[in-house]
């Protein structure tokens, strides 16, 4: 087997293969995003194609990303049953078939089902717990800094490809970017298929940063229902989880409902070409890999609960200060760098305090839930602009009211206490 070859040759040169399973799911996430993402550019074009509302799209919209936050702990537990290499390619091939069979579509009903339901499902089925398991199956030692890498992988897919599926909608229609789009994810399902395996002990391995042989890994005890609902049970008796769960609803809501979805539209409102606001989201993408990375980095040396406090204050003060920007070169400059460095710094920490409070065999089952939220928060942002945009006629009600809850959320986090509350586990009959 591939895998097998190359980890060998590696160890020879002291590299753990850890470090291939990360490039891999980097890769996956990186593409995924991308397709997740992809309506934020593609709005426009289909009002003027089809002559779709905002309103009508939006609720496509909102169920693709509701779909996607939703699928998060019920993606953990089939991880965790079926391993990460067949749920990763499942993912990839249903997005890929869900935008291949979008090329064709005319009706409203066909952009719901294609972009709602089978790429929110697709893209659900691995969300942001593939990288959070892989981090935390693979690594002990630099797992604040793997988690950072992967989560930038995902939020920076969704903002670099926006600029490139601009020109090719501009210059070439919105057809040919989708196509690109389902290349790239033929192209991640081969590098899944061929290198990625499921935990270091399939390899004989221990995680990066133990010592010894590999621990067995333990046979699912539960349905991926139970083990799914079961997390929840027990994660919900505590304030921790609520917290976190309230806080990643506003990261969501401020980050993939409204900017990732309606900043184009927004700057197109004020004058700003689509291709000029695309390339904004693009700088914002190169400043998140940055900041996400080093929020990860930060997050294995400091307090989480108050890195999370100052990157949800300062995402705040960022989205109160856009409307004031005036949308010229210079204040939307700023915004981009500002916000792009905040954009999804927040998941790094949040995966550390999970695993701190609810045991790391637990952790991506409990984060899928407390991404739930985040997603949640996203579709809520993602319909309530794009209504606010057609009832009002103006999008920054929408942009106003997710920066008070940003600072609302900074002001939530450091009420979690240090000590780590450990959930009691589900037990087989549960």
């Amino acid at each position: 087997m591939l895998s097998s070859r190359v980890a060998a040759s590696l160890a020879r040169r002291d590299v753990h293969y850890g470090w291939v399973t990360v490039a891999v799911t980097f890769l996956t996430m990186l593409v995924s995003a991308g397709a997740v993402g992809a309506p934020g550019v593609l709005l426009l074009p289909l009002q003027r194609e089809f002559g779709w509302s905002t309103a009508d799209i939006s609720i496509a919209l909102a169920i693709r990303l509701l779909l996607f936050g939703l699928m998060g702990p019920f993606a953990a537990a089939l991880i965790n049953r079926y391993g990460v290499k067949r749920m990763a390619l499942s993912s990839l091939t249903l997005v890929g078939s869900g935008l291949l069979l979008s090329l064709a579509m005319r009706e409203l009903w066909q952009l719901i089902l294609l972009w709602g339901i089978v790429v929110g499902f697709g893209t659900g089925l691995t969300a942001l717990v593939l990288g959070a398991t892989v981090a935390t199956r693979w690594f002990t030692k630099r797992r604040g800094l793997v988690v950072g890498l992967l989560t930038a992988s995902s939020a920076t897919g969704q903002l670099v490809f926006m600029p490139l599926l601009s020109m090719l909608t501009d210059q070439f229609g919105w057809r040919t970017a989708l196509s690109l789009l389902v290349g790239l994810l033929g192209v991640a399902a081969l590098g899944v298929l061929a290198l990625m395996r499921d935990r270091p002990s399939d390899l004989g391995l221990a995680a990066y940063g133990e010592e010894g042989a590999p621990p067995a890994a333990a046979a699912p005890s539960l349905s991926v229902a139970g083990a799914a609902l079961g997390a929840l049970r027990d994660a919900a008796r505590t304030r921790v989880f609520w917290v976190l769960f309230a806080t990643f609803f506003v990261c969501g809501a401020s980050t993939n409902g409204l900017i990732q979805t309606h900043l184009i539209p927004l700057c197109v409102d004020f004058g700003v070409p689509e291709v000029r606001a695309a390339g904004l989201l693009a700088v914002m993408g190169i400043f998140d890999f940055i900041g996400t990375v080093a929020s990860g980095w930060l997050s294995d040396r400091y307090d989480n609960r108050w890195l999370l406090f100052w990157y949800y204050g300062l995402r705040g003060l960022s989205l109160l200060y856009l409307p004031y920007s005036d949308f010229t070169v210079y204040g939307l400059s700023f915004f981009a760098v500002f916000y792009g460095l905040d954009w999804i710094a927040t998941v790094p920490p949040t995966v550390r305090l999970t695993a701190e409070r609810f045991g790391r065999e637990r952790a991506n089952l409990v984060f899928g839930w407390i991404f739930a939220g985040h997603q949640i928060g996203a579709a809520c942002a993602a319909f309530g602009a794009g209504y606010a945009r057609s009832t009002l006629d103006s999008y920054l009600p929408a942009f106003f009211i997710a920066g008070v809850l940003c600072l609302g959320a900074a002001l939530l986090v450091p009420t979690l206490g240090r000590r780590p509350v450990v959930a009691k586990p589900v037990t087989a009959g549960a």
